[in-house]
């Protein structure tokens, strides 16, 4: 359901302070619709392809072989072969298995599939920039409707690990339409530019050189190459219905941009913070947010993983348990099935949905999306769906880890892991 802005004039001023830290601009007239899960995705996606007429841009980690993606793939090949001008970009890592039914199923048509960094030689593996990867999921339609969330293109109900599950993992997208679409299509537009270089940059160097005018075209590529222009200076637009921004990560000028968001966020709430995440191993101005938060008196959940698909990432997030419970921070395990979501509240007013997680990849080293949303309805309509997870969640009182000298093991030993897995993947300071 969409949903329209009601702010109160007060809440304005908070609102300003929270654009200016996270140098978000946030853009009124837009018209935002959640979606659970590839089950509300899925058909929204396919009708709004279906009904394109110039252009679709599409991007994102996982596009698997099931029969949930293959109906997106076959309404991207149907487009394309009726003129539409059709761009998928798919992760090298997260896509490395299904590449060849992609390959088979969309490029015949006329789809132009690009793969972000590719894994085509063994030695590719052991390339440090291997640990950077595309994360976003993306979808822009005729530049006039977009996707952004967390939902890759698998059916609900499938785990790359586990195999078919009998309850649909728990994960989050928004339909978009209005003036925030241009900027959601310019990423795309960016990343999809970025493989298609990185696959024939010897081309692309020979055809600049070759060029009348070499200069003029590296610039129009660099261009091309940027992933979201600066924001312009200036109070938020006052249109109706929605206020919104659209946010990344990049590894270039925005390196650490969602992660500043959401911490200023934390530190502007004044009543709650709530934070869905599969992921969870924050640094340590993170964990301080939160921690103050709590300390203030503002009510701070945490709804993690319960049904853990990596032991490792669940390690992570556990040996921190002992110290967000001291603080009064509530945490909630997801039980009933995976869980994928990534989202925030901070109070009524201020939502967030999108592909980063709360982890030293996410928030150091992939590329990553989020829209936040400052519109008390749309945060309402989340809220619940939040609610009604945790109710069904169980709340942990206790840390589930060994106290003492195993628990000073087990955080010093993730501690260790990551600190060598930012290094090699070429990211210095302290997390």
């Amino acid at each position: 359901m969409a949903s329209r802005s009601r702010s109160a004039a007060p809440r304005r001023r908070v609102v300003d302070q929270r654009s200016a830290q996270s140098r978000l601009v946030f853009v009124g007239r837009n018209a935002l619709c959640l979606k659970a899960g590839g089950d509300e995705l899925f058909p929204a996606l396919i009708e709004a392809i279906a009904e394109a007429h110039a252009e679709v841009w599409l991007a994102t980690y996982i596009f698997y072989d099931d029969a949930a993606a293959q109906a997106i793939a076959e309404a991207l090949a149907a487009a394309a072969r009726r003129g539409v001008q059709v761009r998928v970009v798919v992760d090298g890592f997260g896509s490395h298995r299904t590449l060849p039914a992609l390959q088979r199923w969309l490029q015949p048509a006329g789809v132009q599939l690009v793969v972000f960094r590719p894994l085509e030689r063994w030695w590719n593996w052991f390339q440090p920039g291997q640990m950077r990867r595309l994360h976003q999921k993306l979808c822009v339609v005729d530049g006039q409707r977009a996707f952004v969330g967390g939902i890759n293109l698998i059916d609900d109900r499938m785990d790359l690990r586990h195999g078919l599950c009998g309850a649909p993992r728990l994960d989050f997208a928004v339909e978009l339409q209005g003036p925030l679409v241009a900027a959601v299509e310019q990423t795309a537009r960016a990343v999809w530019t970025r493989a298609a270089v990185g696959r024939d940059w010897r081309q692309e160097g020979l055809a600049l050189i070759r060029s009348a005018e070499p200069l003029q075209s590296a610039r129009r590529l660099i261009e091309k190459l940027r992933i979201v222009p600066p924001p312009q200076p200036g109070p938020p637009d006052d249109g109706a219905p929605v206020q919104a921004a659209f946010v990344v990560r990049d590894n270039l000028r925005q390196r650490r941009s969602i992660e500043r968001c959401l911490i200023d966020a934390i530190r502007s709430a004044e009543r709650r913070v709530d934070l869905a995440t599969p992921y969870f191993y924050p640094g340590q101005s993170f964990r301080r947010a939160l921690i103050s938060a709590a300390r203030r008196g503002v009510r701070v959940r945490l709804l993690l993983q319960g049904k853990v698909d990596y032991r490792l990432a669940g390690l992570a997030a556990r040996v921190l348990y002992s110290e967000l419970l001291l603080a009064g921070i509530e945490i909630h395990e997801y039980t009933p099935a995976f869980l994928h979501a990534k989202l925030a509240l901070a109070d009524d007013d201020w939502a967030t949905i999108g592909s980063s997680n709360i982890d030293p990849l996410s928030l150091l080293l992939n590329l990553e999306a989020n829209v936040v949303v400052h519109d008390p309805p749309f945060s309402a309509v989340l809220s619940e769906r939040f609610e009604a997870a945790v109710a069904q969640s169980l709340r942990i009182t206790v840390t589930p880890l060994p106290r003492g000298l195993w628990s000073v093991l087990g955080r010093g030993f993730v501690a260790w892991l990551a600190h060598w897995y930012l290094r090699m993947a070429g990211q210095d300071g302290r997390y």
